[in-house]
């Protein structure tokens, strides 16, 4: 299961978080958002990444801080920073593929 997050939480779990955290803006009448639950799931499981979800409808301040226009919506925050916003569901493949490419991007650029 993965840690839901909220305006009030939003903060303290995501943006003072140390490390990659990648975040999912979903809504329960979004069946793309269904469709990729399992597989963040799934990445939470295998990978050392911090997976979150926020119900945007329940908390739209953060979805508007965030920019979000469109569910789902999945942004990798680094150290507290976006570095990558995913719009609407993916293969696990491609998924993993997109998170991968933006850490890899994010690291050469610090070293």
């Amino acid at each position: 299961m993965l840690t839901v997050v909220t305006d009030e939480t939003f903060a303290r779990d995501v943006l003072e978080h140390d490390g990659p955290v990648l975040v999912e803006f979903w809504a329960e009448w979004c069946p793309p958002c269904r469709m990729i639950a399992p597989v963040l799931e799934e990445i939470a499981r295998e990978r050392e990444l911090t997976v979150r979800k926020i119900n945007a409808d329940e908390n739209p301040a953060t979805a508007l801080d965030c920019q979000v226009l469109s569910l789902p919506t999945m942004i990798l925050f680094l150290d507290g920073e976006p570095i990558r916003t995913i719009v609407g569901a993916r293969p696990r493949t491609r998924l993993l593929a997109e998170l991968d490419e933006a850490l890899d991007q994010r690291s050469l650029s610090r070293s």
